[in-house]
């Protein structure tokens, strides 16, 4: 079965003459599946290639002005998966598109360390980017009811929403394509970087990473239960986001001298992955991070919202010295959003010197009643 993408739409209106539309996104997110699905609707000829090819990384490397248009041919459509594989892939695609009139260029990376260093400059004001995710709940909504959504609430918080997770019903295979996935692709790309040699100690700090979902992160300490030093545990957690595996959230402060800004917090891109790396899918009666969970699963899903909506904002936490906090609170329009997420039945208020320091601002709970609203 196949779950129509939200950035489906997007690409077709992205995708014009003279430019490229980059997508990335983590392995097995459907980046491939995306591409193939729109061009089932391309009535004109299109060349489809595969980065990872020896052949095509010799010509889309060539820097070769008559050898890429030989390889491109009489197709106004180039598409190349795993682009970051061909070396001095943007100068390449920047040449491609000056020189060969109305050409549409359609690249798709699992690592955007590489691509976006390759492909950003050169082809600055000639591209449009895309990120994909695990599926959302935009997209899985269109084959549920709203009761079978609520049903499989707490697969999703143990699961995740990989597309061949939601396709299946059988959690142990679930369980079993999050463990493979996680010791054979998580972090493939970083390992495969100059310099990052630690395989071993990048997964154990996955799984420290994994304890402090919704927590402020001391990259000092981490070091120190590692053996590393500060900056190398900061750059592995920068390259673990590039390789989206990890998000990072950091601190809003605009008045307060109380409020907390050094120190960041972190969220999974996908709860089944995080669980994966913990080795626990317990179902949630029998766990003590159910407040995690849901935490990490509807920061995600309105990142998600936010990216396949083209919706523009900046996101935070917000934290005070004192413990009062809001778990997300969104820039946008020239407003604050303030949302503090609760998976037990316990009320809430505002914080006071939220409302005191940004009196225009709003706020909301965000539980089991009303998670859709903030979701889809």
């Amino acid at each position: 079965m196949y779950i129509i993408q939200k950035h489906l739409e997007n690409l077709k209106r992205a995708l014009l003459p003279g430019k490229a539309v980059i997508i990335y996104g983590a392995r097995r997110t459907g980046k491939t599946t995306l591409v193939k699905r729109f061009l089932q609707d391309i009535d004109e000829p299109y060349l489809l290639v595969s980065g990872e090819d020896i052949t095509v990384q010799s010509y889309l490397s060539s820097q070769s002005i008559e050898k890429l248009s030989a390889f491109v041919g009489a197709n106004r459509l180039l598409v190349v998966d795993e682009a970051q594989k061909v070396p001095g892939i943007g100068n390449n695609l920047k040449l491609i598109v000056d020189h060969i009139p109305g050409i549409r260029i359609i690249a798709t990376g699992s690592s955007s360390f590489d691509l976006a260093r390759a492909v950003g400059e050169p082809l600055t004001g000639r591209k449009t980017t895309l990120r994909l995710y695990p599926l959302s709940q935009l997209e899985i909504g269109q084959i549920e009811q709203r009761h079978q959504t609520d049903a499989n609430l707490e697969s999703r918080l143990i699961y995740g929403s990989y597309p061949e997770v939601v396709l299946t019903n059988d959690n142990r295979a679930r369980a079993q394509y999050l463990k493979e996935m996680v010791a054979s692709y998580l972090y493939k790309d970083v390992l495969e970087l100059d310099g990052v040699r630690h395989s071993a100690k990048i997964s154990r700090l996955l799984q420290l990473m994994a304890f402090q979902v919704g927590k402020e992160v001391s990259y000092t300490e981490l070091g120190s239960s590692l053996g590393m030093s500060k900056n190398t545990i900061e750059r592995y957690l920068d390259l673990l986001e590039k390789a989206f595996v990890i998000q990072k959230l950091a601190g809003f402060s605009r008045n307060l001298r109380s409020e907390i800004t050094k120190n960041s917090r972190y969220y999974f891109l996908d709860n089944g992955v995080r669980n994966a790396l913990i080795n626990n899918f317990n179902v949630l009666e029998l766990r003590n991070d159910s407040g995690e969970l849901w935490e990490n699963y509807l920061v995600i899903e309105r990142l998600k919202r936010q990216e396949y909506l083209l919706e523009q904002a900046n996101n935070y936490f917000w934290r005070t010295y004192t413990q009062k906090e809001i778990d997300l609170v969104e820039e946008r329009e020239g407003k604050l959003f303030g949302y503090e997420m609760k998976w037990g039945a316990a009320q809430a208020k505002p914080p006071k010197e939220w409302l005191e320091a940004y009196p225009n601002a709003s706020w909301q709970l965000i539980n089991r009643q009303n998670y859709m609203e903030l979701i889809t």
